[in-house]
C-alpha cells in the first residue's frame, strides 16, 4: 500500500459501489492485552442500497462505522468511496471528503442549542462553504419532508427528542452526501417514537437515492433495510449482494 498522502481526490462516478471496505483491521492496546476488534473487513454498498449493521454491544459496531466515514483510520486495508481509496488522504481532504460526500447520524441528536432547527441544518453547508439561496430551501425542505415544517425556528429545548432526531438527520443530508453512515440512529427514543422516526429516515434515504449503512440492534428495523451484514469477532458476515 502506497502511504504517501494524497491531496487530490476524484470520485468516479460509474463506481458500481458507493463505498467499499477491503481488508480492514483494526486493533486497540488496553494495557498490556491488545484487542483485535476489526480483523480484515470486506464490504461493499451498492448504490442506493440500504444495509443494516448488526452484532452484539462491544463487537466493534462504531469503530467500522468510524473507519468508513473516514474519521478514524484502519491498522490496515483500505476504504474506497465511490472507487476510490482514501487511506493515503492528508486530514483536510479526508475533511473534503466527509462534507462532500458523507452524511452522519449518532444516537445522539448532537444539535448545538443556541441555535433553531433550520440553523441547526444549514451547519454543514456553511461549514463546506455553500452561500446561495438555494441554501436555506434545501434546509426547510428537508425539515419538512421529515414533518418539520412548523419548528423550523424553535431551539432544541422546545423540541421533543423524535423532533431533536429529526433535525439530526435533516442535518445529515443537507449537503446532499451519497453515502449516509447511522449509528443507532433512534436507540435514545422510546420504541413508538423511535419507529416512526426510522421509517422516515428510511423513507427520505430512498427518496434522495442514498446509499445508506445503519447500525442498530433492532431486528425489526434490520428487517426494512435491503439486507443485513452482522459483525461478530471481528469478521462481517451473512454478506449477500
Amino acid at each position: 500500500m502506497n502511504n504517501e498522502e494524497k491531496t487530490d481526490f476524484l470520485f468516479d462516478e460509474n463506481s458500481k459501489y458507493a463505498l467499499s471496505l477491503k481488508g480492514v483491521k483494526k486493533t486497540y492496546k488496553q494495557g498490556t492485552s491488545t484487542l483485535n476488534i476489526l480483523n480484515g473487513v470486506d464490504f461493499n454498498i451498492k448504490n442506493g442500497e440500504i444495509v443494516a449493521l448488526v452484532g452484539p454491544s462491544g463487537a466493534g459496531k462504531s469503530t467500522l462505522l468510524h473507519i468508513a466515514g473516514l474519521l478514524e483510520r484502519p491498522d490496515e486495508g483500505e476504504v474506497l468511496l465511490a472507487g476510490n481509496p482514501s487511506f493515503a488522504l492528508n486530514d483536510k481532504m479526508r475533511t473534503k471528503c466527509r462534507l462532500e460526500y458523507l452524511g452522519f447520524v449518532y444516537q445522539y441528536h448532537n444539535l448545538l442549542p443556541e441555535f433553531s432547527a433550520l440553523e441547526n441544518v444549514m451547519l454543514p453547508q456553511l461549514i463546506k462553504g455553500v452561500k446561495d439561496k438555494n441554501q436555506v430551501e434545501q434546509s426547510k425542505w428537508l425539515l419538512e419532508k421529515l414533518g418539520l415544517g412548523h419548528r423550523i425556528t424553535h431551539r432544541p429545548a422546545e423540541l421533543s427528542g423524535g423532533e431533536q432526531q429529526r433535525v439530526a438527520i435533516a442535518r445529515a443530508l443537507s449537503n446532499k452526501p451519497r453515502v449516509l453512515l447511522a449509528d443507532e440512529p433512534t436507540g435514545n427514543l422510546d420504541p413508538n417514537t423511535s419507529k416512526t422516526v426510522f421509517m422516515e429516515l428510511l423513507k427520505l434515504v430512498r427518496e434522495t437515492g442514498l446509499s445508506a449503512l445503519i447500525a442498530t440492534h433492532n431486528p425489526e428495523l434490520a428487517s426494512k433495510m435491503d439486507r443485513k451484514v452482522t459483525l461478530i469477532e471481528g469478521k462481517l458476515i451473512n454478506i449477500t449482494v
